[in-house]
C-alpha cells in the first residue's frame, strides 16, 4: 500500500512538472535562430523572446468609438531599433530619438532641436506621447470630431499619414537630410536589419518605404492611457463633466475651467480632438505662416495644429517657436495676452468679433488650471521598456 501511495504521488507530481513546463513553453515565444540572435545581440538590447506592443484602449475611450489598431510585433520592433539609430542620418549624428525623448513623452526640451550638422530645426518638436493613441485619436478624429476633418501631421499638417511625416523628416535637409535609397543600401550592410527585416516582411530588400512603414508601426504602437485623468473619467462613467473622484478640489476646478474655456479646441476627453487647426493670437504679423505657408492662401496665415494635450507637463517649451517655456505661460497667453489677428479663431474673440478675448481667469484658478493639465501625465509610457533604446 505505501509503494503504491509513493508511486501515485510520483506520477502526480511528474504530471504537475511537465504541465508547469508544457505552460512555460506556451508563454514564451522564440524570435530568433542562434544564428540570428547572435548577429542582433552583438549590437541590440532584445530578447529572444516576442515583446507585445499591442495596443489596448479603456473602455471609455471604446465607448467614444476608437478602436485599437493590430500591430505587428516584427514591425514595430523594426521601428523602434529604426527609431533610436544615427545611421538614419547623413552623418550618422542624430537619430529620431535625438528630437523625440521617451523620458518627455517623446518630445524634445529644446525650443528648437539640433539636426544632424548642427543647425536648429525651424519649429519646436511635436510630441509623439500626447495622443492616446495615434492611430486610434486621429481616425477617432476623422469620424467623430466635430470639424469631421481628419488630423495630420507636423504643426502645419503637411504629411497626412506618420510614413509621410518619417519620409520628410528623414530627407529634411536641416533634420536629418538623407537619401532615402541610400538609407537602405547602408542598412542593408548591417546583418542585424537583414534579420529583423526578414522578420518583419520575409525579405532581406530593405525598400525605403518598408523603413518608414515599420517607423510607422512603432509610433502607432505607443499608447497613453494610464493618466490621473483616465481613472477619473473612468469613474465617472466617461463624463467630463462630472466631478472626479480621485482628483483634488483644485484639479476639479482646474478640469471644469478647462471644459469650459478650452475643450472646444481640445477635447473634453483627451482623446479626440474637435478642431484640426487654430491660430490662437500669438502674434498681430505671423513671420511664420503655418498652414498658409503650405496653402498659400490668407485665410490660414497664422494658423497651425491643434495638438492633444496628454503628458502635456512633460513637453515644455510649448506652441510651434517654443516660445513660452511653462504652462503658467500658456496659461497667461489665453488669460492676458491672446492678440488681434485676421485669422484669430472666433473662440478667441470678443463676442462681436471686434477684437481678442482674454480669459482674466483670478491667480486661484490660473493654478487650478495648471494643475489639472499635471493630472495627464502617463509615467506608463514614459518609461515603458518596449519603448525604449534598445542599442547596447
Amino acid at each position: 500500500m505505501k509503494t503504491r501511495t509513493l508511486l501515485s504521488l510520483f506520477v502526480l507530481l511528474t504530471l504537475s512538472l511537465s504541465s508547469c513546463l508544457k505552460d512555460d513553453v506556451e508563454v514564451r515565444h522564440i524570435v530568433y535562430t542562434p544564428e540570428e540572435y547572435a548577429a542582433i545581440s552583438g549590437v541590440l538590447n532584445l530578447p529572444n523572446d516576442q515583446v507585445n506592443f499591442g495596443v489596448d484602449l479603456p473602455q471609455h475611450m471604446k465607448n467614444l468609438g476608437m478602436v485599437p489598431p493590430q500591430i505587428s510585433n516584427a514591425k514595430a520592433t523594426l521601428g523602434r531599433v529604426l527609431f533610436y539609430d544615427k545611421q538614419l542620418s547623413r552623418n550618422q549624428t542624430v537619430s529620431c530619438a535625438s528630437c523625440h525623448h521617451q523620458e518627455l513623452a517623446f518630445a524634445d526640451n529644446k525650443r528648437f532641436s539640433e539636426g544632424f550638422n548642427g543647425e536648429l530645426t525651424l519649429r519646436n518638436s511635436l510630441a509623439l506621447g500626447s495622443v492616446a493613441n495615434f492611430k486610434s485619436s486621429y481616425e477617432g478624429g476623422s469620424t467623430f470630431s466635430g470639424s469631421g476633418q481628419p488630423q495630420f501631421f507636423f504643426w502645419d499638417e503637411r504629411a497626412h499619414t506618420i510614413q509621410e511625416q518619417s519620409s520628410l523628416t528623414l530627407q529634411d535637409d536641416i533634420e536629418m537630410g538623407m537619401d532615402l535609397n541610400e538609407l537602405s543600401s547602408r542598412l542593408s550592410a548591417e546583418e542585424y536589419y537583414r534579420v529583423l527585416f526578414r522578420k518583419a516582411y520575409g525579405t532581406d530588400v530593405l525598400h525605403p518605404a518598408l523603413i518608414t512603414e515599420a517607423l510607422q508601426e512603432f509610433v502607432n504602437a505607443m499608447v497613453s492611457t494610464s493618466t490621473r485623468f483616465d481613472e477619473g473619467i473612468a469613474a465617472a462613467s466617461g463624463d467630463p463633466f462630472r466631478d472626479f473622484p480621485n482628483f483634488t478640489q483644485q484639479e476639479n476646478l482646474g478640469k471644469n475651467l478647462f471644459v469650459q474655456h478650452c475643450s472646444s479646441c481640445h477635447g473634453a476627453n483627451m482623446s479626440i480632438s474637435p478642431e484640426k487647426v487654430a491660430n490662437n493670437g500669438l502674434d498681430e504679423v505671423y513671420q511664420d505662416e503655418g498652414v498658409g505657408g503650405v496653402t498659400n492662401q490668407n485665410t490660414d496665415i497664422g494658423k497651425f495644429k491643434v495638438p492633444f494635450l496628454r503628458n502635456i507637463a512633460l513637453t515644455a517649451p510649448y506652441m510651434h517657436d517654443g516660445r513660452f517655456a511653462s504652462l503658467e505661460e500658456v496659461v497667461e497667453h489665453y488669460n492676458s495676452g491672446v492678440k488681434m489677428h485676421q485669422n484669430l479663431d472666433h473662440r478667441l474673440r470678443t463676442e462681436d468679433g471686434s477684437g481678442p478675448r482674454r480669459l482674466e481667469l483670478s491667480q486661484q484658478e490660473k493654478d487650478a488650471l495648471v494643475a489639472f493639465l499635471n493630472t495627464l501625465t502617463d509615467e506608463t509610457l514614459v518609461t515603458a521598456s518596449r519603448f525604449s533604446d534598445p542599442f547596447k
